[in-house]
């Protein structure tokens, strides 16, 4: 059964909060957006590479397959779609409002999921939670995904 990558964008792939300056890409393709230019196309294949199902988990909904795949270089993924309103009353404290969502998308199945915000609070809920396999990668939002990160992921999705 081929693993899930749940990816995330604002802090995964497109880094803010570093304070150094940040690395910018350009090219023919690259959309009008304030912060794209941090985005490295190089990210693309990269994620390809892990010979995962990837779906986007991220705020963007539809604008990341319109805006950031083409520049990636990735096909038309699907995105999650997010409860309307989280309920609080039922997710503990530290525990990341998509955790839940992913949770129900992967539906037993193995997943990767990329975000910026995961914490061991998050790991310990979907440890008790999800049957199969599940590899939850904080990325720094300071510098992003790395291709240090996408050989790691390599290793542990073997």
């Amino acid at each position: 059964m081929t693993t899930l990558l749940f990816l995330d964008i604002d802090g995964t792939l497109i880094p803010f909060g570093g304070r150094t300056p940040y690395a910018r890409y350009t090219g023919p393709t690259l959309p009008d957006h304030p912060l794209l230019d941090r985005l490295d196309p190089a990210l693309g294949p990269g994620l390809l590479s892990l010979g995962c199902e990837m779906a986007w988990a991220t705020t963007w909904g539809e604008d990341a397959n319109t805006v950031v795949a083409p520049w990636l270089g990735l096909p038309r993924l699907p995105v999650v779609d997010w409860p309307e309103r989280a309920d609080e009353t039922f997710r503990p404290v530290g525990v990341h409002w998509k955790t839940e969502p992913l949770l129900a998308r992967a539906a037993g199945r193995p997943f990767a999921w990329l975000d910026d915000e995961i914490t061991d609070a998050d790991r310990t809920w979907v440890a008790a939670r999800h049957t199969a396999p599940a590899l939850l990668h904080r990325v720094d939002h300071r510098v992003g995904l790395t291709p240090a990160d996408l050989a790691g992921l390599r290793e542990r999705l073997r």
